[in-house]
């Protein structure tokens, strides 16, 4: 590596792949959650506006959680650096509540056994939302500190691609995260528990994580940085954010960009599962049914999952694949520009999903969906970084996640509550929701952020 830019390094095509792994695990785990965590909590008797609830701990621990742990990290001097302990405690505490999560009502029954009362209502449905609370937390505790490893190190011209690689192994770890239990019945006829695929996400998190803070190496501070940084007045968590939206007119554009592109994200990350079940294949609500009905549609309901994870492996494929591309196409026209035409991509295909239950076409519209998924993954961090203040790159990139978990509260409120009141009749008393409405949403949200993203004025780059 080739010391520039005051100790900021310019990283090589192997080191910028061996820089991502980590991230790769990070996704792998987070895949995994997003995928698998409404036939878990569908099936302990949550409701849609229930299911909302308790997807409120992603933004809420985002808000919570990134902002200080940035500001921490910021300030934290260890002999392992100033990210990596953060980055390691994350994945070891998520690792083990993806272990307890699927099994949360075995957890239930053992813990009322030993006090020897009787298992409560809704008790392992509680112990299942603790767990999602945790795994959310833990992976906004790495995710910012993670993503603030790019200012810290690497030199400025190079934070485009390193963002497009983080994309890449964001693509990547989604793709095998889904696609493996698909795959695995598809191969060899064998459908691998809900349990063992979040083990494996377990591994993958810890691992990955381990891997990335063993090779990276941090830059460390010489005597001048600290000398510097003890006679300046260490800013509040108030003073950073009231600087970064001062800094520019642009990054108040860039935030509520982020807001609305997030909201429509999100509507889909939440529902397509119970899209893919309730909708296309036409599984009834299950949560007030009886033992011999959830049999009834247990196939139905595996295949349905199944189908799920292939799309979203077929969404990360997308974004795996054009991800460098992504990163290369803005170093030379600009992020706006790339940034404008991918978010276009993913609003259509929203449209269009919302119109159509054909199974071929809503896999092929979520690949179309990857483009867009790709760059909110990579450019809006590029282009806040050219207003990012030496000394702040980890309370910045927390106080920017407020512009990312804000929204989804309204996604996993307002929007779920909204499908919970569009109930569909069906005959022998069972309902249903219309779940594909949470995609016109998405595509009017998606199109605010398009025109927001319009309006932004790009800081050229000596």
């Amino acid at each position: 590596m080739t010391e520039e830019h005051s100790g900021l390094r310019k990283l090589t095509t192997l080191q910028l792949l061996n820089f991502c792994l980590g991230f790769f695990g990070l996704q792998f785990a987070w895949q995994m959650r997003i995928i698998l965590s409404g036939p878990v909590t569908e099936g302990l008797g949550a409701s849609p506006f229930i299911f909302g609830l308790i997807w409120l701990a992603g933004p809420v621990t985002g808000m919570v959680v990134q902002p200080i742990i940035g500001a921490l990290s910021d300030n934290t001097h260890t002999i392992f650096g100033r990210r990596r302990p953060y980055l390691m405690l994350g994945a070891i505490l998520a690792a083990i509540a993806l272990w307890a999560f699927p099994n949360s009502e075995g957890i239930a029954n053992i813990t009322a056994g030993k006090l020897h009362i009787a298992v409560p209502e809704f008790g392992a449905l509680i112990i299942a939302a603790i767990m999602i609370w945790i795994i959310d937390a833990c992976v906004n505790a790495a995710q910012g500190p993670y993503r603030a490893l790019i200012p810290d190190n690497i030199v400025p011209e190079q934070h485009s691609i390193a963002n497009s690689y983080l994309s890449f192994a964001i693509g990547l770890g989604s793709v095998v995260a889904a696609g493996t239990a698909p795959f695995l019945n598809w191969a060899f006829g064998y459908q691998m528990s809900i349990e063992a695929q979040f083990i494996m996400a377990a591994l993958a998190f810890s691992l990955g994580m381990t891997w990335t803070c063993i090779t990276f190496k941090e830059r460390h501070f010489d005597k001048k940085d600290e000398i510097d940084k003890q006679e300046t007045k260490k800013p509040t968590f108030i003073d950073n954010f009231k600087t970064f939206l001062k800094s520019s007119p642009e990054v108040y554009k860039i935030c509520m960009m982020q807001f609305f592109t997030w909201i429509g994200v999100m509507c889909m990350f939440i529902f397509f599962t119970q899209f893919s079940i309730h909708t296309i294949f036409n599984v009834p609500d299950l949560t007030s049914v009886s033992d011999e009905l959830i049999l009834q549609y247990e196939n139905a309901t595996a295949d349905a999952t199944n189908f799920s994870s292939i799309c979203f492996a077929v969404l990360n494929l997308v974004c795996f694949l054009v991800s460098i591309p992504i990163g290369l196409l803005s170093t030379k026209f600009g992020n706006k520009k790339v940034h404008l035409i991918s978010l276009l991509t993913m609003t259509i295909a929203y449209l269009l999903m919302a119109l159509t239950k054909n199974p071929k076409a809503i896999m092929l519209l979520m690949g179309l969906a990857g483009i867009g998924w790709s760059s909110i993954l990579a450019l809006p961090f590029a282009m806040l970084s050219e207003y990012i203040k030496k000394g702040s790159e980890g309370a910045v990139m927390g106080i920017f996640n407020i512009f990312i978990a804000g929204p989804q509260v309204l996604v996993c409120t307002l929007v779920a509550w909204f499908i919970s009141k569009c109930e569909i009749q069906l005959s022998g008393g069972l309902i249903n929701y219309h779940w594909e409405y949470s995609f016109f949403v998405g595509a009017a949200v998606l199109f605010t952020a398009l025109a927001i993203t319009a309006l932004i004025k790009e800081r050229k780059m000596d």
